[in-house]
């Protein structure tokens, strides 16, 4: 008898029933009660490497249940599969898409052998409870095979690749959809903001005024561009090699089956999607994958650069800018009493610290592919699939935890407006660049305000400089005002 399987309902407890299956190593004793067969038992003791398992990817496991239930369409329309055990293995991949017999994919999701683990894992779990609804016992290969039935017309080498995209396709309309509601977050915010005049800086020094609104308005259009890169990147992912088999030959497949299972496919999830021109260059060409993940890297790297402005902006409350409150989330502080610090920017920065070293993993496992085949897309998915769904959590815990609870400190903004010798530069076409970098001078040496001192040389009349220094006047290009 072999160990107890984690998935057996008190298999630590007590001994449990199994079924003896046979693959190329040799026979093997499956506990009776599991789904899958003895390929998935070996990859589970074999690659004991990450603890994430394919139950912990739901949208990789619906994938390659639509993929085997287009398969079995398809195989069934050109004569290949008798209707019985299409229909049965049809079956329950619907069953698997609803979401039923989840814990049952057990592998880990990095593992070697180029995904024939997750094929033959779905493979496995489809054929024995295929084996269940036509009235046989789980591992009774003899009515219907994993490897002859279910993977029919089909290898892992183009099964996999085409779930791994399917996966980060719904994966990356999530993101794209909390992208949407954290932009309406910050675009609120700007609107609410906008008659906040406040210093503009550039290298952290004093620069020209500007809106609070305008600040918060360009976050939400840096998101609102990611969005439409995102959207561009992962339109790449609807062209599959479905069809391919082993190398892009399709070796074993009808010559009609990939036109065929692509269309199936398509209607069963949705998704326009496109059979590669060239299924041998398809088979080995991990370039969309790189490409989405360097999207996500720009989308971390942008998200991040957003944070550290609002950690900024709220550094304080006495020590710091102090311009913004972020809402108080947790006690800051196991020895400091009262001290409240920006836990959501922070940890939205680890996140996107994380995407970028994702994707430095995605782009040298691509590159290290060899010949007609990668074999190394399962670390390519995990690293996709964690930036994805990291980055997805990161903008919802963004927009409620932190965005829709800013609150500005007009006063202090007001008042660092005031004191500013930048607005200086607001006077440049009235009183010329030489006078204004001694009004500047003057004005950090002695303390006093580049109002007054404009006013005392008689550089310009008050009503004028008034009007110039007008918060309307200062934050948008504006004509010469006359001195009358």
């Amino acid at each position: 008898m072999s160990a107890p399987d984690a998935t057996c309902p008190d298999a630590s407890i007590e001994p449990f029933r199994t079924r003896l299956e046979h693959d190329l190593i040799g026979d093997r004793d499956v506990p009776e009660v599991v789904y899958y067969g003895v390929h998935t038992l070996r990859a589970v003791e074999n690659f004991p490497i990450s603890g994430q398992r394919l139950l912990d990817t739901p949208d990789l496991i619906v994938a390659l249940a639509a993929i085997k239930e287009a398969a079995a369409e398809a195989n069934m329309e050109l004569g290949l599969l008798e209707k019985n055990l299409g229909g049965a293995i049809i079956a329950a991949c619907r069953e698997v898409r609803s979401g039923a017999l989840r814990d049952q994919f057990v592998v880990d999701l990095i593992q070697g052998g180029a995904g024939t683990s997750t094929n033959m894992n779905a493979n496995e779990v489809i054929a024995n409870r295929a084996l269940e609804l036509l009235g046989h016992a789980r591992g009774d290969y003899r009515h219907l095979h994993p490897n002859e039935h279910v993977n029919l017309s089909q290898s892992t080498n183009d099964v996999y690749p085409t779930a791994l995209k399917l996966a980060a396709w719904v994966g990356t309309a999530r993101l794209i959809t909390a992208m949407g509601s954290l932009r309406e977050a910050f675009a609120a915010k700007s609107v609410e903001f906008a008659d906040i005049l406040k210093m503009g800086r550039t290298q952290l020094q004093d620069a020209v005024p500007m809106t609070l609104g305008q600040e918060f308005g360009t976050y939400a259009l840096m998101l609102s561009e990611d969005e439409q890169r995102l959207s561009e990147a992962v339109q790449l992912i609807r062209e599959i090699n479905l069809g391919a088999t082993a190398i892009g030959t399709g070796i074993t497949a009808h010559p009609d089956y990939a036109a065929t299972v692509r269309a199936k496919l398509s209607v069963i999830t949705g998704v326009d999607l496109v059979t590669a021109p060239d299924l041998v260059e398809a088979t080995q060409d991990c370039g969309a994958f790189v490409q989405l993940s360097g999207v996500l890297k720009r989308v971390a790297v942008k998200l991040s650069k957003t944070c550290n402005d609002l950690r900024l902006l709220s550094s304080g409350p006495r020590a710091g800018f102090n311009e913004i409150n972020l809402p108080a989330r947790q006690a800051g502080s196991s020895i400091m009493p009262g001290k409240v610090n920006p836990v959501i920017p922070e940890v939205v920065n680890q996140v996107a610290f994380e995407v970028i070293g994702n994707d430095i993993t995605v782009t040298m496992a691509a590159e290290a592919g060899q010949l007609q085949l990668n074999a190394f897309e399962p670390i390519i998915f995990y690293s996709l699939a964690r930036s994805i769904a990291h980055l997805t959590a990161a903008c919802r815990t963004l927009e409620v935890h932190c965005v829709k609870g800013i609150t500005a400190n007009r006063d202090r903004l007001r008042g660092l407006v005031e004191q500013s010798i930048g607005i200086v530069t607001a006077l440049n076409p009235y009183i010329g660049y030489q006078n204004a970098t001694e009004i500047a001078l003057e004005a950090h040496h002695s303390g006093r305000g580049v109002y007054e001192l404009v006013l005392e040389r008689g550089l310009m009349p008050k009503e004028q400089l008034d009007a110039v220094l007008r918060p309307e006047m200062l934050t948008r290009p504006q004509p010469l005002l006359p001195s009358g």
